[in-house]
Formats: C-alpha cells, sequence, structure tokens
C-alpha cells in the first residue's frame, strides 16, 4: 500500500512526544512558589543584610523568580514586543538563568565556609565565581549579536537554532554554565545531608534542594540530548519542549521547599510545642485558681509565648503561697506508694506533687486566715503583684527563705521545677486516687483533697480555654 499513514488515536499507542506534551506545567506555579519563598526569608534577610548566606538566599530565589517569570511564552512575547528585536529575551532568559548559577555557587561557598570566613581563599573563589559567570553573560550577548535569528519562537528556541552558527555555541554555554553549577551543588548537597547532628527540618530542607539540582541535572540533559539530536540528523525535539519545561518547574518547587521548610517548619513547630505546652499545663492550673480565686487575666493581643510564660508564672506564684501547707511526710509516703505501684520515679514524684498540692490546697482552705500573707514573685510584697515573673531554677532549702514571712519547703523546690509533669499526673484521677490511699496507710486518710469540694469543678470549668 502506498502513501498509508496509520496514526497513533487509530492504533491505540501514544508516543513519547505525545506523553509529554501533555504533561504541562504552568511556569506561574514555580513563580508564585519561589514567590512565597522569598517572602518568607525577605525579614531576615533585611534584618541580617550583611551575613553573606542569607544575602546568597535572597538573590538566588529573586534570580530563580525572575528566570520563571520571563521564560513564560506570553512574556517572552511581550519582552520581543516592547524591546523590538526578534527572541532577544532569549539571552535575557539565558542571562538570568547564569547569575542564577551564580548565586547557587556563591551560596555553597558562603556555606559551606560559615558567615563569618572571610579568609582569602572563600574571597577568591567568590570572585572567581562572579568573574567567570559575569564572562559567561558577556559572552552570550556578544554571540546574540553575531547570530541571525530573525524568527521568533517562543516555545522550541534552543531546537530551531540548534545548527545556526553563534546561536548554537549560546545555547551550549549557557547550558554549560547551567549544568556545572548544578553539579557542584547537588555533589555538595549530597555529602551535607549525612552529616551527623543535623536539625530533622534543615535535613528535610538539604533533600528537598538535593532533588531540586538533580532535576535541573535532567533538564540539562534532555536539552542537549535534543540539540545532539539536531547536530546528527534525528529528532527528539519533544526532549526539549515537552521535557525540559515540566522537569525544571518541579524542580524549582522542590527548591522552594527546600529553602521554606528549615525556617517554616521551625517556626511551625516552635508554634506547636508552645500551645501544646500551653494546654498541659491548664489542670494544674485550674487546680492552682482556687488557691486564689482569680486566674490570668485574659489579653487579646497577648502571643503564645507571653501566654505560656503567663500561665507558669501564676502557677509557681499559687505554689508559693501553699508553701505552709505543704505536707512533706505525705510527698514522701505518696512517692513511695507511687513507686510501689510500678510508675517510673519522675512519674511517680510528678503522682506525689499532685496529691501534695491537692491536700494543701484543701489544708489552705479550712484554715485561711493562718499563717503569713501571701507572697508575689514580682514584688515581694504581700499582695497578688501585678503580672508576676518566672524565677528559672528557683532552689531553697529547708531554712532558707523563698519570701518574707515564710519558707519555702524542700519538696515545693521540685513542683516548681516539674510543673508540666505534675499537671500532666492530674489528667489521670485515678492513679491519684491508687498514690493516695497507699500514702494514707492502713490509719486512714492523709487528709482532706482539694476536688473534694463538689463546687470546685463547676468553678474550674467555668475558666475559659482560651487561657
Amino acid at each position: 500500500m502506498r502513501g498509508v499513514t496509520v496514526s497513533a488515536a487509530m492504533t491505540g499507542a501514544m508516543s513519547p512526544a505525545d506523553f509529554f506534551g501533555g504533561l504541562y506545567i504552568s511556569f506561574w506555579i514555580p513563580t508564585a512558589v519561589l514567590t512565597a519563598a522569598l517572602v518568607i526569608k525577605l525579614p531576615s534577610i533585611v534584618k541580617l543584610w550583611r551575613d553573606p548566606l542569607l544575602r546568597a538566599v535572597g538573590g538566588l530565589l529573586l534570580l530563580a523568580c525572575s528566570v520563571f517569570l520571563f521564560a513564560v511564552p506570553s512574556v517572552i512575547a511581550w519582552t520581543n514586543r516592547v524591546v523590538g528585536v526578534p527572541n532577544i529575551a532569549a539571552p535575557w532568559v539565558y542571562s538570568l538563568i547564569t547569575a542564577y548559577c551564580a548565586a547557587c555557587l556563591l551560596l555553597i561557598v558562603a556555606w559551606r565556609n560559615g558567615p563569618a570566613d572571610r579568609s582569602p581563599t572563600t574571597r577568591r573563589a567568590m570572585r572567581w565565581v562572579v568573574s567567570v559567570y559575569a564572562a559567561v553573560i558577556v559572552g552570550l550577548w556578544v554571540l546574540f549579536t553575531l547570530a541571525d535569528v530573525p524568527r521568533e519562537r517562543l516555545r522550541d528556541l534552543d531546537t530551531y537554532y540548534a545548527t545556526t552558527p553563534f546561536m548554537r555555541e549560546e545555547i551550549l554555554l549557557y547550558l554549560a554554565a547551567h549544568t556545572a553549577a548544578c553539579l557542584i551543588t547537588w555533589h555538595l548537597i549530597r555529602s551535607w545531608v549525612r552529616t551527623q547532628g543535623l536539625d530533622l527540618w534543615l535535613r528535610g530542607g538539604l533533600k528537598a534542594l538535593g532533588i531540586g539540582y538533580a532535576l535541573n541535572l535532567v533538564y540539562d540533559a534532555s536539552k542537549l540530548t535534543a540539540l545532539v539530536a539536531r547536530w546528527t540528523g534525528h529528532d527528539l525535539d519533544w526532549l526539549s519542549t515537552h521535557v525540559a519545561p515540566p522537569v525544571v518547574a518541579v524542580a524549582a518547587i522542590f527548591i522552594a521547599v527546600g529553602f521554606i521548610l528549615p525556617h517554616g517548619g521551625q517556626y511551625l513547630h516552635e508554634r506547636w510545642r508552645v500551645r501544646v505546652s500551653h494546654w498541659r499545663l491548664r489542670p494544674l492550673y485550674l487546680l492552682t485558681r482556687t488557691v486564689s480565686g482569680s486566674g490570668v487575666p485574659f489579653a487579646l493581643r497577648a502571643t503564645a509565648e507571653l501566654r505560656l510564660t503567663r500561665r507558669e508564672t501564676f502557677i509557681r506564684d499559687a505554689l508559693l503561697q501553699l508553701a505552709r501547707h505543704v505536707d512533706d511526710d505525705l510527698h514522701r509516703r505518696a512517692c513511695a506508694g507511687a513507686l510501689a505501684l510500678g510508675h517510673g520515679p519522675r512519674r511517680a514524684r510528678a503522682l506525689a506533687a499532685a496529691v501534695t498540692i491537692q491536700d494543701a490546697i484543701a489544708a489552705r482552705k479550712a484554715s485561711p486566715a493562718a499563717g503569713p500573707p501571701a507572697v508575689s514573685l514580682t514584688s515581694g510584697t504581700p499582695g497578688p503583684g501585678p503580672g508576676p515573673l518566672i524565677v528559672p531554677g528557683l532552689t531553697a532549702g529547708p531554712g532558707h527563705a523563698g519570701g518574707p514571712g515564710f519558707t519555702v519547703h524542700s519538696d515545693l523546690t521540685g513542683l516548681l521545677q516539674d510543673i508540666d509533669a505534675v499537671s500532666r499526673a492530674l489528667r489521670s484521677p485515678a492513679e491519684i486516687e491508687e498514690v493516695r490511699s497507699l500514702a494514707a496507710g492502713p490509719n486512714g486518710s492523709p487528709g482532706p483533697r482539694a476536688s473534694a469540694d463538689p463546687a470546685a469543678p463547676a468553678a474550674e470549668s467555668s475558666v475559659s480555654a482560651r487561657e
């Protein structure tokens, strides 16, 4: 048969060009992701502008955003139309890519040697990178001036002009500069990922960067393969027009994630840790509210850290007010009982502290007028005081005054220092009851409990969950 052509649709087969042609990823997506990474990093870059590492990161992200912005086909057409020279966008985009490569290498030099390193070797390496890549950019414009590229190509310029004198050399020049920078960066990042002692988020960011630069090498390989195919009389243009663009778009997303993850991940992790700590202290906070009858005033604009600090301080202030009611013997018996039940040392101390605090609150309620007035950690004078402060690592033994009018018990020191464990123990009332029973012994109860007051739960439950 003569002149019969069987299409892929009729046979059900799909060529690689058809398959990858459907995998289109708009360059606006990596542009948006890279811009988000730059916005997240921008406050630190402005604040610490003298840090060469941060400047390199900022320059790299800015150039990466510019590359994808000016590589969008509609923007390429706009650039050519505004300047009035066909394909003038090509050397401009190639120059941005080359400058991005230089930023990658400068980042590597600053990252590897440390931001404080100003040694002659480091300066010489940075000058070498700047001079070499500046020369490449100049070479790109010179070659474009010498090349004859009158027909505008928005998507396939690399392969369309692959055999055109001077334009061929220009395309090879930018690809060689890009490949060298990505190969060096990928190799060093791959080595750093294996370093011991890296933070979880930093290691994840490095892995994302490694994937991003490895995909950049795939982009270079696709472009170079398509060019070599053109030189040898074959047609693999689909590698350049359909494979390389989505690959480099995904690579940019990974690179952006690599820069976002260490900063954003640590920030979110810290916010989560603070809020969880605030929530964990709620049982002990509700219990100690019964000491003074009031809680921490709610402040709408207070940060999560400030709310946690105020809650910790309130609890410690309340425990100091209970100092004269703390029963050391009960605490020791309760701790021994918790150990006898099979709890670990820290858990046993927390359960014993919960029993002791409940007993102290009940004893205080039974004789509210006994003993000297309460003392605030803020002023050191009688009264609640405005906004008490934490005293880190507070230690006091028997006979050491914790404030005017009372003595800090030795067991109270442990309560002040491990309030998180005590608060978590209060979420297990059944275990507290078991420990209380063993601490009471065969002869009876160690004393009334703070939770025995039927009105207390109602008062406690009325506290806003926001505090």
